[in-house]
C-alpha cells in the first residue's frame, strides 16, 4: 500500500509541476493590451457599453474601430493609424477609444453592413454619427492607409460637431 501511495503522490507532483511550468511560460509572453497595435499610449475602453458610458460622462466622442486580426486592410490601416502622431495625440486626449474584433449588438454601428475595417464616431449624446463617413460610397466607414489625412479631418469634425450641437 505504501508503495502505491508514493507512486500516486509522485505522479501528482509531476502533473502539478508541469502545469506550473506551463503557467509560467504563458506569463512570459508580451502582455496583450487593449490597444491591439492601434496605439499603446492611448487609453482604450474594453466594451462598447463602457465606451458609451465614458463618452457621456466625459463629454468626448467615442471612436469605434471594427477590425479583424487576419484582415490585410485592417493591418495596413492599423500601421498607418499607430504611426500617425496627430491621430495618436487626438485619440489619447480628445476621444474615448474602442477597437473591436467582433460585432456589437448596436445595429446603428453597421448602417451599411458589417465589414472591416470601419471606423465610426458616437457623440456624447450617444448618437451614432452616420454623417461622418470615409471616401468610399460602397463602404461608407472604411479608411485605407492613404486616407489618414481624411480620417484626421473626420476626427476634428466629430469634435467640432459636439461643440456646436450641445
Amino acid at each position: 500500500i505504501m508503495l502505491h501511495s508514493t507512486m500516486a503522490l509522485s505522479l501528482l507532483l509531476i502533473a502539478v509541476s508541469s502545469n506550473l511550468a506551463m503557467a509560467i511560460k504563458k506569463e512570459k509572453r508580451a502582455p496583450q493590451t487593449l490597444s491591439r497595435g492601434w496605439g499603446d499610449e492611448i487609453t482604450w475602453v474594453q466594451t462598447y457599453e463602457e465606451g458609451l458610458y465614458q463618452a457621456k460622462k466625459s463629454n468626448k466622442p467615442l471612436m469605434v474601430i471594427h477590425h479583424l486580426e487576419d484582415c490585410q486592410y485592417c493591418q495596413a490601416l492599423k500601421k498607418a493609424f499607430a504611426e500617425n502622431e496627430e491621430i495618436q495625440e487626438m485619440a489619447q486626449n480628445n476621444f474615448i477609444m474602442l477597437n473591436l474584433m467582433h460585432e456589437t449588438t448596436d445595429k446603428n454601428l453597421s448602417p451599411d453592413g458589417q465589414y472591416v475595417p470601419r471606423i465610426m464616431f458616437v457623440d456624447p449624446s450617444l448618437t451614432v454619427r452616420a454623417d461622418i463617413t470615409g471616401r468610399y460610397s460602397n463602404r461608407l466607414y472604411t479608411y485605407e492607409p492613404q486616407d489618414i489625412p481624411f480620417l484626421i479631418e473626420n476626427m476634428k469634425k466629430a469634435l467640432r460637431l459636439i461643440q456646436t450641437e450641445l
